[in-house]
């Protein structure tokens, strides 16, 4: 037996989901998929269809798999979505005359379409649903079994129109007493705009993971263009290297082509806000869709703040989880591992809630899931740990604390008002509970500091998830190219829950644009830090030598700042994240930018406690 490659199907052993449970569904900076991932899913797939060979699959998943087959017929249709483009699918089919609901599942942004999500659908069948999965069009590898046809349009209304062609394909196939849509990532913008927009209003329920409310801020935001997660997802489609521009249609290449130009960003916004759910919140709201979210802290794509806010606009029955790491952590160990492989339980959470959320609506089981509070919030990093031994890092024992509120606005009951100071002995600034004022400090704004949102995409959030936040040293930043304020020592540390704001005055001596990062750091006694939060701002239209007031919001963050740690706040010119990739050769544009603080509009960090 052959993979859709050709290559030798690999056999899954205690290892392999081992693999996936320390080290979750990404696999490097480049960004791809585990290959343990990936070889579980494919034995999955051969084991329904019969060809896989003796021994493929462990006890486990051997178990999973029969009771699957025993209980269900499996085949894989091509949904017609018009008469030129069909939609590579998987059907599970539950072999029962008794009215069962289905679970449609839009398949994430990826180039193997449907395939990796396997243990997903199996999980959801075992439940007794019915499981539609579909690869989005114009996804997936050129010629390959799981490759939709079309082009590419992000989520936009020829997608909402494929999503209500698929229920109708469904209602044929298995005459559900229910439908509900689940997607992680791609797959959960694709529920919500369908659940928004088809006629029929058809759809009881939507699990929405690592998902997105406003995609044109998660795209661009504070003037800043998020450029390197835009590179990074349009190499992700299964086109061949060179050929990217064919996966898309011609509208949305030309929209791509502007972005990462920074050409007619105001179409830009309008084609990211028509893609938006917040855009239809009025929708769901009258259609009364129970609306499951989760995002993370220091998710790279769709960043949590802009998710919160469209959740806060839901009057529906809904439930926000936030989790600790990055984009797809929480949930890949429960949508494609298996708990034999799982040394913590806590890492199957976010699909145990999110499969309950659909129980609850779908299948009408009782549950706690009425009981639930409307927001559930993980604490970084308040996980408990041990030193892995074999393959270094630490493994957790115990998960981070969960905190519960009925909005997540509860999260903040308090505010703290820093005032940032020019510079002390070390030449560094302090933060302090007095205004301070006249001072100005200069840097050089355009080079790549050691203070960074993280080192790569979607990869250091998922080690944070697994007990290994990326560790700072906040005596090696680069003080020639940033600018540094903290706190003394802070008793009783300090429970940040919310988004912290920030003010301060900026100019430039050449140009007329300066970008500015601002990053929250708990900066431990022995000078090792960790990121609480950020988030970047471009200011335009700048006069060289001009003050300009500016102000802006970080993303939000639930953070324990711990006894005697300090609180230190770095500004500097340039993320890698917001900036384009340089050529070989070619070095940073530099420019001199100053911060100051002028007497009636001193610089000040707001900090959002509970």
């Amino acid at each position: 037996m052959t993979t859709e490659g050709g290559a030798p199907l690999a056999s899954v052993t205690e290892a392999t989901l081992a693999d996936i449970a320390a080290n979750g569904i990404w696999r490097g900076a480049s960004l791809d998929i585990n290959p343990s991932v990936l070889a579980v899913a494919r034995a999955l797939l051969a084991a329904l269809q019969g060809t896989a060979p003796a021994g493929t699959l462990p006890e486990e998943l051997q178990k999973l798999v029969a009771q699957v087959l025993r209980n269900a017929g499996v085949t894989f249709p091509r949904i017609a979505v018009t008469d030129e483009i069909g939609l590579s699918a998987i059907a599970i089919k539950q072999k029962t005359s008794e009215p069962r609901p289905v679970v449609i599942m839009p398949a994430g942004w990826n180039p193997y379409g449907w395939m990796p999500f396997m243990v997903g659908y199996l999980s959801l069948a075992a439940r007794g649903y019915h499981v539609l999965a579909y690869t989005p069009r114009g996804f997936g590898e050129t010629g390959g079994p799981f490759t939709s046809d079309g082009f590419i349009g992000v989520a936009g209304p020829d997608d909402w129109a494929d999503g209500s062609k698929v229920i109708d394909h469904a209602e044929e196939l298995f005459t559900p007493s229910k439908v509900g849509f689940l997607g992680l990532s791609y797959g959960s913008g694709i529920s919500q705009l369908v659940a928004a927009h088809d006629e029929k209003n058809r759809v009881a329920a939507v699990v929405a993971l690592s998902t997105w409310g406003n995609l044109a801020t998660s795209l661009y935001d504070n003037g800043t263009r998020h450029e390197q997660a835009v590179k990074l997802l349009i190499n992700f489609t299964g086109a061949k290297e060179g050929e990217e521009k064919e996966k898309f249609d011609d509208a949305t290449w030309r929209i791509l082509q502007n972005f990462q130009d920074g050409e007619n960003m105001e179409e830009v916004v309008e084609w990211g806000t028509v893609r938006s759910p917040e855009s239809y919140v009025d929708a769901t709201n009258a259609r009364s869709i129970p609306t499951f979210y989760s995002n993370t802290w220091h998710e790279s794509l769709f960043p949590a703040g802009e998710a919160i806010a469209t959740f806060e606009k839901l009057t529906v029955p809904k439930h926000l989880n936030l989790w600790i790491g990055d984009h797809g952590a929480p949930e890949g160990v429960g949508i494609t591992g298996f708990p034999s492989g799982t040394p913590f339980w806590g890492y199957l959470k976010p699909m145990t809630e999110a499969y309950a959320w659909l129980d609850h609506y779908l299948l009408g089981k009782s549950g706690d899931v009425a009981d639930w509070p409307v927001v559930r919030s993980q604490v970084m990093f308040t996980y408990t740990t041990r030193p892995n031994g074999i393959g270094g890092g630490d493994r957790i024992e115990k998960e981070a604390e969960r905190e519960s509120f009925s909005s997540w606005s509860e999260a903040t009951t308090d505010t703290e008002t820093w005032y940032l100071s020019g510079t002390n002995g070390d030449g560094d600034g302090t933060l302090s509970d007095k205004p301070s004022a006249d001072w100005s400090r200069a840097f050089t704004a355009g080079g790549e500091t050691a203070a960074k949102a993280m080192d790569d995409i979607m990869e250091t959030g998922q080690k944070e998830w697994f007990g290994n936040p990326k560790s700072y040293d906040a005596a090696g930043f680069d003080r020639d190219r940033l600018l540094v304020w903290s706190t003394e020592e802070l008793a009783g540390g300090r429970r940040i829950r919310g988004a912290a704001k920030l003010r301060l005055t900026a100019r430039v001596e050449e140009g007329d644009t300066a970008t500015l990062v601002a990053y929250l750091f708990d900066v431990a006694p022995d000078g090792t830090a960790r990121i609480i939060t950020h988030e970047p701002l471009t200011v335009t239209d700048l006069t060289p030598g001009t003050d300009r007031n500016v102000d802006w919001t970080l993303q939000p963050a639930a953070y324990d700042l711990a006894d005697g740690h300090r609180l230190a706040l770095v500004v500097n010119g340039h993320d890698w994240l917001y900036s384009p990739t340089l050529e070989e050769g070619e070095t940073p544009t530099t420019v001199t930018t100053t911060v100051s603080s002028p007497t009636g509009q001193e610089a000040a960090l707001e900090l959002p406690l509970g």
